[in-house]
């Protein structure tokens, strides 16, 4: 037989004890959240080179597209496939969306839950009993139970649980803007290497013709007993050097041209870039301050939401120690005979709470406590090295692109000065005042000083892409979305 309630006594007794336990829920308390200190500086160490500007209010950040600064549409439709086409950016955003759901999962945890059943059962007692007592017919039965049971988040355990879920799914946000950020830099970068190379391509097949033009002056001096043979060996070997070099571009640029390829989802066989030689330098970046690092860098945010959520899980952790009350009812209609199963004389109803209280754990619960505390410090401390490591990728490459503009500079006058003495070289040679030799370390000289300007070039290139890499890309925090959008998406 169900009980048809708990009388008046229990009534008031379970209404006394509901308002005990709500008196008690205000001593459950998560400490308060806040972001973790880190030190910040007012402004970067080291400084934009000259031409460079730190952003104002009125020019805002990098936004969005920030590839687009470099002005390059072929780069600006590489860029776009990424997003779209890139097996690692589409995996993150498939974790993106588990995290949402499971955030939707753990607010179902608010609601009551509803069951419903239809058992239809005959029973028959054994003829061996019949022996000792009446045997009555077989008997069949036939319910319709609804049951629904309600756990009360009197210690707000289960709330925490969902904010805690609900930014799991901004840290996977967070995690899917920082893949895209990385994947869209390392195509950037990629790009700029292989164009860099093939300015090289450039540099190198004009030196060959130079080259030849020195052999066939040299064999020509050497069959009129000017020059030695030794001269046309040495011309020989600067140019067959010179060859080898140029074939060798040919296997960094095939490989560049691949890891291109994978990263906007297509096979290496369908994808070829044409030459294109870097023609121009670096743009102008706005670098802005310290302090807004902390809301552009998708990394940062990530971890500022790893910090927050660690600290509700104090909270839940603290909350074990009061009881749980758990709200249980059962309603329906069950009858012996079919005929009567589905009338109103044939309904049952029975309702009452339950209190669970753990009286001995062995001290389990005080360690979870501290092992929640433990974890939050963790969290805390990847907060303010991640924030470090931001500030330390910023500063190393303003400092590259500073130096390397320095650097540019005197290269230029290097390579200028080289190409005046393998001129003043090989107008000596032709004069019999100095041997070939002097015009082979001349072309050494030049070539080398050449190569160097193409690939500071390239450095300054990839060194500006690595500092709007490090700078956060276009993104903004503002982008994540908050804990109530998380858990209500249908």
């Amino acid at each position: 037989m169900r009980k048809q309630g708990l009388g008046n006594g229990g009534a008031l007794a379970r209404a006394a004890f509901l308002a005990a336990a709500l008196c008690l829920a205000g001593c459950v308390h998560a400490p308060v959240y806040h972001v973790p200190a880190t030190a910040v500086s007012n402004s970067f160490k080291e400084q934009p080179p000259d031409g460079w500007k730190h952003a104002q209010p009125s020019d805002g950040t990098l936004r969005g597209n920030w590839w687009e600064i470099f002005g390059d549409p072929a780069l600006n439709r590489l860029e776009e496939q990424v997003s779209v086409s890139n097996q690692n950016i589409k995996q993150a955003e498939a974790n993106f969306r588990a995290a949402e759901a499971a955030a939707r999962v753990a607010r179902s945890a608010l609601f009551p839950l509803v069951t419903g059943s239809m058992p239809i059962n005959g029973s028959q007692v054994s003829s061996r009993l019949s022996q000792f007592v009446h045997t009555p017919a077989p008997v069949g039965t036939y319910e319709i139970p609804i049951n629904a049971s309600y756990t009360a988040d009197l210690w707000g355990s289960i709330h925490r649980a969902v904010t805690a879920s609900a930014i799991g799914a901004q840290v996977s946000e967070a995690q899917l803007e920082s893949a895209r950020l990385v994947y869209q830099a390392d195509l950037a970068l990629y790009y700029f290497q292989l164009h860099g190379l093939d300015a090289d391509e450039v540099l190198l097949r004009q030196t060959l013709d130079s080259y030849s033009e020195y052999l066939v002056l040299t064999r020509n001096r050497f069959r009129g007993g000017v020059a030695s043979d030794a001269d046309v060996a040495q011309a020989e070997t600067q140019l067959y050097t010179t060859q080898s070099a140029l074939v060798d571009l040919g296997v960094q640029r095939a490989q560049l041209e691949h890891a291109i390829a994978m990263l906007i989802g297509k096979p290496p066989a369908q994808f070829s870039l044409p030459h294109a030689p870097i023609q121009v330098g670096p743009p102008s970046i706005p670098v802005g301050v310290p302090s807004e690092l902390l809301e552009r860098r998708p990394d940062i945010a990530q971890a500022e939401r790893q910090a927050a959520a660690a600290n509700l899980q104090i909270g839940i952790a603290k909350a074990a120690f009061f009881p749980a009350l758990t709200l249980s009812a059962e309603a329906g209609v069950e009858s012996t005979s079919f005929v009567n199963w589905i009338t109103w004389p044939s309904r049952f109803w029975a309702v009452g709470p339950q209190f669970a209280q753990i009286l001995f754990d062995a001290g389990r619960r005080n360690a979870q406590v501290v092992e929640a505390q433990a974890s939050y410090d963790a969290t805390a401390a990847n907060y303010r090295q991640t924030v470090l490591t931001a500030f330390q990728q910023v500063e190393d490459n303003l400092a590259a692109l500073r130096v390397l503009q320095n650097e540019a500079g005197t290269l230029d006058r290097a390579v200028s000065s080289a190409q005046r003495a393998l001129t003043v070289s090989t107008a000596q040679y032709k004069a019999g005042t100095v041997s070939y030799l002097q015009v082979i370390t001349s072309q050494t000289i030049a070539l080398q000083d050449e190569r160097s300007a193409v690939d500071l070039r390239t450095r300054r290139m990839t060194a500006s892409v690595l500092l709007i890499e490090a700078l956060g890309g276009g993104w903004n925090a503002a982008q994540l979305p908050n804990t109530r959008q998380v858990v209500s998406q249908p």
